[in-house]
């Protein structure tokens, strides 16, 4: 069960929630120049769930320490940059990774 009323939300055209939602100063759409600003950052707990890993066997697949990969998944810390695109590459082609990373038979 919700917590809040949406009553009042419910009766509202899509134009006055748009309307609402601009006028909330803590929620303003970003500007081209934020955009700009921004790096995009892969995002590595989608990656994961996407590869239907958990945190302990993607850590492992890929060599990265479960610290380090909790604190990217929390929003505590970001990868560098030799990282994104390690993140990157694990995304598009998880497989050829995992078999460069496996032990040498």
């Amino acid at each position: 069960m919700s917590r809040h009323d949406w009553t009042r939300f419910d009766a509202m055209t899509e134009e006055e929630r748009h309307a609402a939602a601009l006028a909330d100063p803590d929620a303003q759409p970003l500007t081209d120049e934020d955009l700009a600003r921004m790096k995009p950052v892969p995002r590595v707990s989608i990656i994961r769930r996407a590869l239907r890993l958990t945190q302990e066997e993607f850590s492992r697949r890929f060599r990265i320490p479960l610290g380090t990969l909790r604190d990217w998944e929390q929003g505590r810390k970001e990868p560098d940059a030799a990282t994104r695109a390690y993140l990157v590459v694990i995304a598009r082609n998880p497989t050829a990774v995992a078999e460069a990373l496996a032990p040498a038979a």
